[in-house]
């Protein structure tokens, strides 16, 4: 299968040591793999929001000469684009939408070709009891399918899907109870709060942070023991994001696999299910 833009400029990232204005560039570079080509230095200073002469400051961290250098990298590495069916029309902004969301699903794929690091955040979440949850704001859907789901299989799963004082206070209590490990699900806009509990869960609590992201160049991956990058679409008004729910599925998955007695859960619990009527067939 042929890499995507975006998953040949995480491979292009990869080893390098980024100041956080470079990972933001970064970051920004992911989100618009198929456009970055063709932007000169000072657009994509302003699509990132950084100076023009960070912009040339990242290129050189790259290896490369100097900006023009890095794009036409970019370029040479870029490919074609596909040629349009003879009566195709145009697509329309919903289905771009659509294509896009596609795309990240085909980058996620590629990832998961190797299935370590999704293999040894699974050991980790199963071997967590209590296991806690986190996923703030935008990411607080995510949080809870997983919780929900893992909740059959797991022993005793705790989800923190609300900010305030108290939040430390359920991480210390998750950490008291036994807890070894935090599975977080961020996505953008990235909440202060959810660095402040990552940051807390590790220095203080003692737990390994286990992180579902945007990108691997998001605020909460220097706050991340295990960070697996899943992209969401940017091409509505709202951000996408079937690509994280499908790692939290994949993340589920690899757990359920690592625990002894997942399958005996699952058949208990449809079980007393069907007993009580639980579901309309």
């Amino acid at each position: 299968m042929t890499d995507s833009p975006a998953a040949r400029l995480q491979k292009l990232f990869e080893g390098h040591r980024l100041t956080p204005t470079q990972r933001r560039i970064a970051h920004c570079m992911v989100r618009g793999a198929a456009e970055v080509p063709f932007l000169s230095s000072v657009e994509l200073a302003e699509l990132a929001g950084v100076s023009q002469p960070s912009v040339t400051r990242f290129a050189v961290a790259l290896g490369f000469d100097g900006y023009p250098a890095l794009r036409k990298y970019l370029r040479e590495v870029a490919p074609a684009e596909p040629p349009r069916a003879p009566g195709q029309t145009e697509q329309n902004s919903y289905q771009q939408a659509v294509h896009a969301e596609i795309e990240n699903l085909r980058h996620l794929a590629e990832m998961l070709a190797d299935p370590g690091p999704a293999e040894e955040a699974g050991r980790l979440l199963a071997g967590s009891v209590p296991l806690p949850v986190l996923g703030l704001r935008a990411a607080s859907s995510q949080a809870r399918g997983f919780a929900y789901f893992a909740g059959k299989v797991h022993p005793d799963v705790r989800l923190l899907d609300e900010g305030g004082s108290m939040l430390p206070d359920r991480i210390d209590a998750a950490a008291g109870a036994g807890a070894t490990a935090l599975l977080c699900f961020a996505l953008p806009r990235h909440p202060r709060e959810v660095l402040d509990a990552l940051e807390y869960a590790r220095s203080t609590a003692g737990l390994t942070v286990v992180t579902v992201a945007d990108s691997a160049f998001a605020p909460v991956a220097r706050h991340s023991d295990l960070l697996i990058p899943a992209p969401v679409g940017t091409g509505l008004a709202f951000d996408t994001a079937c690509a994280p729910m499908l790692l939290g599925r994949v993340l589920l998955e690899a757990m359920a696999d690592a625990l002894p007695g997942a399958q005996a859960r699952l058949e208990s619990f449809d079980a007393k299910a069907a007993a009580r009527g639980l579901f309309v067939e």
